[in-house]
């Protein structure tokens, strides 16, 4: 029974994803048969298919609409709720800071190879480039980074980083305060809980909005937008699995020491292999505590890892993150090759993931984020291109995030139990 089930969430899970997929493909074709006519002055003569516009424009409103509750709810919610004393408490520290260290890793991967295999080697015309401001000063741009300077700020989309760290903030005074069992912090959990269902909601008008976004993009900018995006699948989907069986090793081996490599491929296929089937993080989860314990890990170790992990360790979405500025600089005819964006594009990788979820279609939220530092002068036009990268790269992108919350607790265990932890794990027999 329980397989057929299984079997039913995958099949149900890539249908949709199909659907997705046939919905930005139809509309491809309707923008190629029906495209935008001008004259020799560039003025309009012919609509075309950009009349279709306003269909994907309705799903752009209400993800803006859910974008800032349901931020503030689940991260808050997440630390408010922690219950860590001095063990649980080292857990949690090494395990975010481990998060942020293979993230960045992953990030600065996807930037070296970006610049060796550009995604678009021609702006698309008729786009406008980005808009450089008035430079600011360093002190000035990390306190606009993190902060703003009224609450009813936070409010704003354009607010994403900031309202992040007010979320976390928050969770802590909650966590501090009234504790982790009180009713503001089941509040907060039940908000965040309620959000992802309104997500999911919207998330079924996904395949109609994504028709009306590609018949206005072929329509407007022609066939070039199809190679752009071949170019840039062709990159990601080589670099997750070699990452898997390169990057995960090492983790494992520095992780557990001898024996940690062999026996983490003994136990990642199920976890990979879950994840790329569901497309989601938090379908995961049991199947990664079932190998963390055959792998003789702590517990309460795992207990931590794991479920932190479907929110916040997310190395395949820094990958597909740095994969979309990168598209997108190529498709404003924007230079990438300043230092201080590559800096900010791998601390928005990484702190854009915390406000990723662990279900399919998450990553809405992480691409808002980016767009909305890096392309705020075109969001309209830079957020369905990045969700569309999104949902194409979904099932690796997903694979490297779930099954690397088994390998990080090697790290985790490492850093909490000693660096012997697994040998004395195999000497009691609790390795299967």
């Amino acid at each position: 029974m329980s397989n057929q089930l299984s079997k039913k969430s995958v099949a149900r899970n890539y249908a949709f994803l199909a659907i997705m997929l046939g919905g930005m493909v139809l509309g491809a074709i309707v923008g190629w048969i029906w495209p935008q006519e001008l004259d020799a002055e560039g003025n309009v003569i012919s609509a075309g298919a950009t009349v279709l516009k306003p269909i994907g424009t309705l799903f752009l409103n209400m993800m803006f609409c859910i974008v800032v509750p349901m931020v503030f709810s689940s991260i808050a919610g997440a630390v408010a709720t922690m219950k860590s004393r001095k063990r649980a408490g080292k857990i949690m520290g090494t395990t975010v800071l481990t998060f942020v260290v293979t993230g960045a890793i992953a990030a600065v991967i996807m930037i070296i190879l970006m610049k060796l295999i550009p995604p678009v080697l021609e702006p698309w015309s008729n786009l406008t480039a980005g808009v450089v401001e008035d430079p600011i000063s360093i002190p000035d741009l990390i306190v606009n980074f993190f902060t703003v300077g009224d609450f009813s700020q936070l409010l704003s989309r354009s607010a994403m980083l900031p309202l992040i760290v007010f979320s976390i903030l928050f969770g802590f005074g909650v966590n501090l305060g009234p504790g982790p069992d009180s009713p503001i912090a089941t509040f907060l959990i039940s908000l965040s809980e309620a959000m992802m269902k309104v997500v999911q909601l919207v998330t079924y008008y996904a395949p109609i909005a994504f028709f009306g976004f590609f018949a206005d993009l072929v329509a407007t900018y022609g066939p070039q937008i199809t190679e752009d995006y071949g170019r840039a699948l062709a990159v990601y989907y080589p670099l997750c699995f070699i990452y898997l069986f390169t990057a995960f090793p090492l983790f494992a081996w520095f992780g557990g020491g001898k024996g940690a490599v062999r026996l983490m491929f003994r136990h990642i296929a199920r976890p990979a292999i879950t994840s790329l089937g569901t497309c989601s993080s938090v379908a995961t989860i049991p199947t990664n505590l079932e190998e963390a314990e055959a792998s003789g890990i702590s517990k309460d170790i795992s207990e931590i890892v794991v479920p932190l992990g479907a929110t916040m360790h997310m190395d395949g979405s820094c990958f597909s993150c740095i994969l979309k500025i990168a598209f997108l600089f190529g498709v404003f005819g924007r230079p990438f090759d300043s230092i201080g964006d590559m800096v900010l594009m791998v601390v928005v990788a990484v702190l854009s993931s915390v406000g990723m979820s662990g279900v399919p279609g998450g990553g809405y939220i992480g691409e808002f984020i980016m767009c909305s530092i890096f392309f705020p002068s075109q969001l309209d036009v830079a957020y369905p291109i990045a969700v569309a990268i999104g949902s194409l790269v979904d099932p690796p992108a997903t694979m490297i995030n779930s099954a690397g919350d088994y390998v990080i607790s090697y790290v985790v265990a490492r850093f909490v139990d000693g660096k012997d932890w697994l040998q004395k794990a195999f000497k009691e027999g609790r390795v299967k």
